[in-house]
């Protein structure tokens, strides 16, 4: 019949793919011819050659565990406790001072309020107020002066440090010299390094903790750089100069974003202000006009709905113009 295929050729040509199925797929799983090349190439390879090679991949093992290690760390950190909240804020009080203080400033604060308003709810929301939001914010504004101070003072430490190791000075005592000459908060941090290595902690976890009280990346960066020189050895000077180099550059870039994003910020503020300063004028020169807000129901679902619409506005803005490095 016209158009019929041979069965023998039919057959040849379904031998033939068969065979290139099993030259593609099934013969590189095998691989004998393969690995005996790459024995033999690895055979004749220099004996200096090999050593080194052997070294890089030996180095290479000891970075990465020791990395994982510190990440695992770093994941498995605990809940931060108020007692290291007010370290980190570099105050030196206790959790029952910190208590004794908020109490006071909310006891101040209710009768203040409830000497102007005499109303008992009031004075028992600015009590609420003043003994656990003004303290804890104190706090956070402490915590994040205290940390703009260090990592503005880390590089120059970190300097001191590279050049006493240079002229054959201990890495301790470089440290000790940083905890008797440098600004603060660095002398004190470097000084309770020093405090926690006479305690019979390493050079490696005295640093680790030193993330703990400022959690900062750069501290992270000071803090894995000597964890891999103590566990791995290596040129400390040398990583700790690049690391002084990165977090200088990395400082200069800040600058560039910031002073980058002032217009941005300065428009975000007059943005956030407007409202407020029409609402105020207009109190001034028309109350009427402006009284409906509150005193009608209309107004006041009105008023609610433009805090909530001007709050979500402000959120989004300072999302916007938020930069971490």
């Amino acid at each position: 019949m016209t158009g019929a295929v041979d069965p023998r050729i039919a057959i040849g040509l379904g031998a033939f793919a068969a065979v290139c199925l099993v030259y593609v797929f099934v013969l590189p799983l095998m691989g004998g011819e393969r690995r005996a090349a790459q024995r033999l190439k690895t055979m004749t390879l220099p004996a200096g050659n090999a050593q080194v090679r052997v070294a890089g991949v030996s180095r290479r093992d000891q970075v990465a565990k020791t990395l994982s290690e510190i990440d695992a760390k770093a994941k498995g950190t605990t809940k931060v406790t108020l007692d290291l909240k007010i370290a980190r804020a570099g105050l030196p009080w206790s959790v029952k001072t910190f208590w004794m203080i908020s109490g006071g400033i909310g006891l101040v604060l209710a009768i203040l309020l409830l000497m102007i308003t005499e109303n008992p709810l009031v004075a028992l929301g600015g009590a609420f107020v003043g003994a656990f939001g003004l303290p804890q914010y104190m706090l956070r504004t402490l915590r994040v002066r205290r940390i703009a101070k260090f990592t503005a003072e880390l590089p120059n430490a970190v300097d001191v440090v590279v050049r006493g190791i240079r002229t054959g000075i201990p890495v301790g005592d470089c440290f000790r010299m940083v905890s008797r000459e440098a600004e603060e908060p660095v002398r004190s941090e470097f000084r309770t390094i020093i405090e926690t290595q006479a305690l019979g902690l390493s050079l490696a976890e005295s640093v680790s903790r030193l993330y703990e009280r400022v959690p900062v990346p750069e501290v992270n960066f000071f803090a894995i750089v000597i964890s891999i020189q103590q566990q791995s050895g290596g040129n400390l000077s040398e990583a700790l100069n690049n690391l002084s180099r990165v977090l200088r550059e990395r400082r200069k870039m800040a600058g560039k974003v910031q002073a980058m994003s002032m217009e941005a910020k300065a428009s975000a503020s007059i943005i956030a202000a407007l409202p407020f300063g029409v609402a105020g004028i207009t109190t001034l020169t028309s109350p009427d006009y402006i009284s409906l807000l509150w005193t009608t129901d209309i107004g006041k679902i009105a008023l609610v709905g433009s805090a909530l619409w001007m709050g979500a506005g402000i959120f989004t803005i300072k999302k916007m113009i938020a930069f971490d490095f």
